[in-house]
């Protein structure tokens, strides 16, 4: 396939925080509904509050990564354009 036009740059924002604004947003979903899982269960839409309780967990591993991903990018960074690699000729 021949591309019509260049693929944009990707977005970089506050990653860490809005990843951690959605976990707390699970978080607190699930808190409310749980007094009312009764009234969830009557309706069979129990899933409901299980959905809150996985999407909190998920974000907890998503926070660990866009962690370890910043901490990468900003050795990467520092490293200079060579990254990580020793420069040429030099012994390492």
């Amino acid at each position: 396939m021949d591309p019509q036009h260049e693929a944009p740059e990707p977005l970089e924002g506050p990653v860490v925080a809005t990843i951690t604004g959605g976990t707390v947003v699970w978080f607190a979903l699930f808190l409310v509904q749980v007094p009312s899982y009764g009234w969830f269960a009557d309706r069979g839409w129990e899933n409901w509050v299980w959905t809150c309780l996985a999407g909190g967990a998920l974000g907890l591993l998503g926070i660990w990564y866009v962690r370890k991903r910043d901490a990468a990018i900003r050795r990467s960074q520092a490293a200079g354009p060579g990254g990580d690699r020793p420069a040429a000729g030099t012994d390492a």
